[in-house]
């Protein structure tokens, strides 16, 4: 079958949500489908969709009812062929897909890292007793408690120029941004210091761009095929894994990342009560292939460990 590329009579719509680091992502796969086939920007067209994450600020994500703010317009617009394609950051998304969705493809990974982010701390352990950080994260509300437990953690919504600004404005001492997210956007200026996976593992699929198509989309499916990054699809697969036995969202604080090294997958996980006060932690290494499957027997090992009501808000 011969592959049938976009053209300016016919481009390919890219969905996207309109922040500036949506739209970054969404630019970097149109310039590589354009580099990978030589093909025109006329050749395609980005349409961004308002979400409801994005359209109500002022309330916790945990009250809104999970990853599917962030992701349920955009994938209602793919089912009815408004877009070609939809791209997400990977963290956001929830474990399961609309019926006819699929994702297949993945971009290169970029820094899995947390940023700690301030102007006047170099790191956690500067900031002063009862300092104030400003975060929208479960997991890194669970993980920040967890390790100072003095700390007073105040909700931070917002893309990374609002974040940056109420830091500015002094609602918090210092927040934290992924560092992925900081590259994409270049914001080399940005005063951050990486935080090592050893001193807060990163959520989900963090760092990863995914580029989601409807499953009957052959067109869409040739162009991916050339885009797809096969390492960072067998890494998204065992932390996607061990989200679904979890039955993970941005209700509840979990961590993973998993690791290639030669034929072996290391994958690490984590698990908090929603305070901080306690954290029950996984690590184990095996054969790539047996990434899927190493992260279900993680959770339900972790779940077991935890034990009822450990996921219950405090």
């Amino acid at each position: 079958m011969t592959l049938e590329l976009p053209s300016a009579v016919k481009p390919l719509k890219i969905g996207t949500r309109g922040s500036p680091l949506a739209l970054a992502q969404a630019h970097e796969v149109r310039h590589r489908l354009m580099a990978a086939f030589g093909l025109p920007d006329e050749a395609f067209e980005i349409v961004v969709i308002s979400t409801t994450g994005d359209r109500v600020q002022d309330r916790p994500l945990k009250e809104l009812g999970g990853k599917g703010l962030f992701t349920r317009e955009i994938e209602n617009d793919l089912l009815y062929s408004a877009i070609d394609i939809a791209v997400h950051s990977m963290k956001d998304m929830p474990v399961q897909q609309p019926k006819g969705l699929m994702l297949d493809c993945y971009l290169p990974r970029e820094d899995v890292r947390d940023a700690f982010v301030s102007v006047s701390a170099n790191g956690l352990a500067d900031l002063a007793e009862g300092a104030v950080v400003g975060t929208s994260s479960l997991r890194r509300r669970a993980q920040l408690l967890h390790r100072r437990p003095d700390l007073q953690v105040v909700e931070f919504r917002g893309n990374v120029q609002t974040r940056l600004r109420k830091l500015d404005e002094g609602v918090a001492a210092a927040t934290f941004l992924a560092m992925a997210g900081l590259r994409r956007l270049k914001m080399d200026q940005v005063p951050c210091v990486p935080v090592v996976p050893e001193d807060m593992l990163p959520a989900v699929a963090q760092g990863a761009i995914g580029i989601e198509r409807r499953i009957d989309d052959q067109r869409a499916a040739g162009l991916l095929e050339a885009l797809h990054d096969r390492p960072t699809g067998q890494r998204i697969a065992a932390e996607r894994a061990f989200l679904t036995a979890l039955d993970g969202s941005c209700q509840t604080p979990i961590a993973g990342l998993a690791e290639l090294d030669g034929g072996s997958l290391r994958l690490r996980g984590q698990i908090l009560r929603t305070d901080g006060s306690e954290a029950l932690d996984d690590d184990q290494s095996g054969a790539i292939e047996d990434g899927p499957e190493m992260g279900r027997v993680m959770a339900e090992g972790l779940l077991a460990r935890a034990g009822e009501g450990f996921f219950d808000w405090r």
